[in-house]
């Protein structure tokens, strides 16, 4: 008797995201052990992540120097401004023209040796800070060619510290962390980021209320009317920080710090940051105080860990895009941006993580726009189409192992069926191993040129390429075992592509 052939099918592979943490043996189905360059779609897929274009021609003030920060300041009378820092200068993104803005003080120029400003927004004016150099100010309002100091701007009153975090919140600045001091905190009047020493601008210092002794502040963030002040290695939240005459400590979290500055990204409902066991959500222990911090890296944390230690904390950079709903993370040295979907919480608290290898930017700023900008050598770029610049790049996704409930049978694996979306005529390679080894076989084919859109819609919620087709590929392979391991590759050169489905077709052989 000839036995009947089984079919296995993966609806939505990859659903639960990457999981290098969990031993492979018993990774549950829906992770992947690769996902890289991808992203998980809003349907549960994993798909190709987008590309970055740059969003102005070659400036020679830049050259190819990496663009370290970008920041957005919405005028009062609403207009948009980008500003950039690179090549220790500072610049204006105009359309697609990026010029240099020049020091409009009226004295000598500032001294600026690294471009690693932090920026805030307040009442018409972005405010620039970075350890050892004099805070800037760029008031579009008197020049939007120029930038000075803020101590040069009229009205300035008081001692402006030379600060490494600057947010704005609650109608004022903040500020901390000079090479001096890194304890203290000061705040402006209100709406008036250059009066720092009457009205209701001053300083809180914080040097006896650290709960796990002494610390240094490295990021501020303010969050559902709490000023939060992150330590290396512990946690203050302040209560009433509307009123700084009010601000009182409502709790103190020990044991987990901040590790990078640039890390911290506000949301409207949570606070994300790099703490030296991985990326961490705050939301739910200001709220409850019962509530443990998650850890949104949990299932990538080792790796994660492993690419922070090897990084200078100023060149770590991070952002949210509600638009696309995901919190990227960038560590230059390894080459790697760590992207966690945040539209679904694991059962573990954890985010659903792909990597990148070819997108890692030295910069970001998610625009009022919903655009993301990103920072690359000789470019403010921005994530779109589908290719990096103008070259293609690899997508990788590898199943967890499975045994299709009969763990102790040989599986004779015949043929493979792919389901894609979109990637019309991109080559495939599709591996597949048997029984945790890593040596894989591999088979290649071609997708079909099909260009017929999704429910008669584009995907993504854009008309692009000429819509969204599906695709069915029937691969025949041979080989057997007992877990089965799949994996896809394909270059992106252009256009999206998703994996909707994986079908696979066995015979049972004897049990072992």
């Amino acid at each position: 008797m000839v036995s009947k052939l089984l079919t296995t099918s993966i609806s939505a592979p990859g659903f639960y995201g990457l999981n290098t943490q969990d031993s492979v043996v018993s990774l549950e189905a829906g992770y992947g052990t690769v996902a890289m360059n991808c992203v998980i779609d809003k349907f549960g897929r994993i798909g190709a992540r987008k590309g970055w274009s740059p969003a102005h021609t070659a400036n020679e003030d830049l050259g190819t120097n990496n663009v370290k920060a970008i920041g957005e300041l919405i005028a009062n009378d609403g207009s948009s401004y980008t500003i950039a820092a690179g090549n220790n200068k500072l610049f204006k993104l105009v359309g697609s023209t990026l010029t240099q803005l020049t020091y409009g003080g009226g004295g000598t120029a500032p001294t600026i040796t690294d471009s690693n400003w932090q920026m805030a927004p307040l009442n018409g004016i972005l405010y620039l800070y970075q350890i050892g150099h004099d805070p800037l100010i760029f008031d579009p309002a008197v020049s939007n060619s120029t930038f000075k100091r803020v101590s040069e701007k009229t009205g300035y009153v008081g001692t402006v510290l030379q600060n490494n975090c600057v947010i704005s919140a609650y109608g004022r600045t903040w500020t901390a962390n000079s090479s001096s001091n890194k304890t203290t905190i000061q705040f402006s009047d209100l709406l008036s980021g250059f009066v720092l020493s009457t009205g209701t601008a001053g300083t809180l210092d914080i040097s006896e209320i650290w709960p796990a002794g002494a610390d240094e502040i490295i990021a501020l963030a303010a969050h559902n009317g709490f000023l939060i002040v992150f330590g290396r290695r512990q946690i203050l939240v302040y209560a009433n920080a509307q009123d700084p005459a009010g601000l009182q400590l409502q709790d103190t979290i020990t044991g987990v710090g901040c590790f990078a500055r640039d890390s911290v990204v506000t949301t409207g409902s949570d606070v994300y940051f790099l703490s030296d066991s991985g990326v961490k959500s705050l939301s739910r222990v200001i709220q409850e105080k019962s509530s443990p911090i998650r850890d949104i890296s949990a299932n990538v944390r080792d790796e994660l860990v492993g690419a922070m230690s090897l990084e200078t904390a100023a060149n770590i950079k991070a952002v949210h895009s509600d638009k696309e709903g995901f919190y990227l993370i960038t560590f230059p040295t390894t080459g790697l941006t760590y992207c966690f979907d945040l539209r679904m919480v694991l059962q573990n608290g954890a985010g659903r993580a792909t990597t990148w290898d070819g997108v890692v930017p030295s910069a970001f700023c998610y625009k009022q726009n919903k655009d993301l900008l990103l920072g690359k050598p000789g470019y403010v770029a921005k994530y779109d189409t589908y290719l990096d610049n103008t070259d293609f790049y690899i997508m990788k996704y590898y199943t967890n192992y499975f045994d299709f409930g009969a763990p102790t049978s040989l599986k004779i694996m015949k043929k493979v069926g792919i389901t894609t979306i979109g990637g019309q005529g991109y080559p495939v390679v599709l591996k597949f191993g048997y029984d945790y080894s890593d040596i894989l076989n591999s088979r290649q084919f071609n997708l079909s040129n099909a260009a017929i859109a999704e429910y008669n819609i584009s995907e993504y919620n854009i008309a692009e390429f000429g819509g969204t087709a599906f695709d069915n590929k029937l691969i025949n392979i041979g080989g057997a075992g007992k877990v089965i391991q799949l994996g896809f590759e394909t270059v992106v050169n252009g256009k999206p592509v998703s994996l909707q489905k994986i079908d696979v077709f066995t015979k049972l052989g004897k049990t072992r």
